[in-house]
């Protein structure tokens, strides 16, 4: 055989990140390639990592509540969400049912929040320019609610344990119905740009598929379970805070492909605009932090103007309370899928473990399987279309 007619053979390794645009994070896919076809692949963590469970284990569970934010910025409500939820469900804690109201309220907006940003920047990265421009319009009148609700943007730590922090103020509640009214339109707006574009159908009909036996076998869930075919969301099988009391369609798609990820996402944000419109319709009055003063820090306004209020919050933020022995899993439907927490009590002021289940991390399995046998332009839009915060990967 001479030089020209000479069959290379062998695999080309490429490193796609840790600093690629679109790894979204400090992700490193260490690639096996034959020409541009995926032969296979190997996601490599712990760029970001910040050991924030055994962080956990040195903090009060007062303390430990503004961490979760920062677990993933894009819905930083829902980590605070199960957090608390879990550390309530320890503490056999009710929470008041405007609280509960007004968690799932600021938990929707949240979750239209993550999906925009993901919208955006998924076409981002299939070359598509104009819809981040679209959906940061939205998603900054959704932070501007956020900030006039309990003045953070992107970590809002709005929620307590026991319910939240502060009640809804004054014109919150006409500026969501206004939101409410124009976003429908927004909605149709991106779906104009892209839902029939053939080139946004070509780069995702039929790429990426991860069929149902195999999201069961791997643990997805969120959206990547419901885009194939498994009709699971927590909010329905397993209600919590009140979500049994709203009416919402879970979107659930069969092909399991990057453009059903697409279309799930599209229709849950449509959802969760139903059910925050039932929320404001519904929103019963009553106080918004339960009446426990073992476990639950004082109304901010008292603590403000009364020196015993003051020495409370003090003494359960600082040297912390006392729950039970034992231990609690409890998990709530983040844009992402399942995140749950796991905490383990010794009747001590901190957790004696606490582990976190995180949607993104246990989604990111997945992407070898997706993505084998296809070319390295299609492993873009099939790691976009997971929907990854590095942030809750490493925690």
């Amino acid at each position: 055989m001479n030089e020209a007619q000479e069959v290379r053979t062998e695999t080309l390794m490429l490193n796609v990140g840790p600093h690629h645009p679109s790894t979204h994070g400090v992700l490193r896919v260490l690639v096996e390639l034959e020409g541009e076809v995926v032969r296979n692949l190997t996601p490599d963590l712990g760029f970001l990592h910040r050991g924030v469970e055994k962080l956990a284990e040195s903090k009060t569970y007062h303390q430990f509540l503004p961490i979760t934010d920062r677990l993933d910025y894009m819905a930083a409500s829902y980590n605070n969400f199960a957090y608390c939820l879990a550390v309530e469900r320890l503490l056999d804690l009710e929470v008041p049912p405007r609280a509960q109201y007004i968690r799932v309220l600021i938990g929707e907006l949240n979750r239209i929040f993550s999906h925009l940003f993901w919208l955006g920047t998924h076409a981002h990265d299939l070359g598509a320019i104009t819809p981040i421009f679209y959906t940061l319009r939205e998603r900054e009148e959704i932070m501007n609610l956020f900030e006039m609700a309990c003045g953070g943007r992107l970590t809002q730590t709005y929620f307590r344990i026991g319910g939240v922090a502060l009640d809804l103020p004054e014109g919150f509640e006409d500026r969501v119905r206004a939101f409410l009214r124009d976003f429908p339109r927004r909605v149709d707006e991106y779906e104009t740009l892209l839902t029939s574009n053939p080139i946004w159908m070509k780069r995702m009909v039929g790429v990426g598929v991860l069929s149902k036996e195999d999201a069961i076998a791997l643990g997805a869930s969120g959206p990547m379970a419901r885009a194939s075919g498994l009709a699971w969301d927590i909010r329905k099988t397993e209600p919590y805070s009140s979500y049994d009391h709203f009416d919402f369609d879970v979107p659930v798609f069969e092909d399991g492909d990057v453009y059903s990820r697409y279309l799930v996402r599209i229709e849950e944000m449509r959802q969760s605009a139903r059910i925050i419109g039932q929320v404001l319709d519904r929103l019963p009055e009553g106080p918004v932090l339960a009446e426990e003063p073992r476990w639950v820090i004082p109304p901010k306004e008292k603590t403000l103007h009364q020196i015993e209020s003051l020495i409370h919050h003090f003494l359960l933020v600082e040297e912390g309370f006392h729950p039970p022995e034992g231990e609690v899993y409890v998990a709530v439907e983040s844009p992402r899928g399942e995140l749950g927490f796991y905490i383990v009590s010794d009747g001590g002021p901190r957790p004696y473990r606490l582990k976190i289940r995180p949607p993104a991390f246990v989604n990111l399995e997945s992407l070898a399987t997706m993505s084998r046998g296809r070319l390295l332009a299609d492993l873009i839009a099939i790691l976009s279309s997971i929907d990854i915060v590095l942030a809750e990967i490493d925690r």
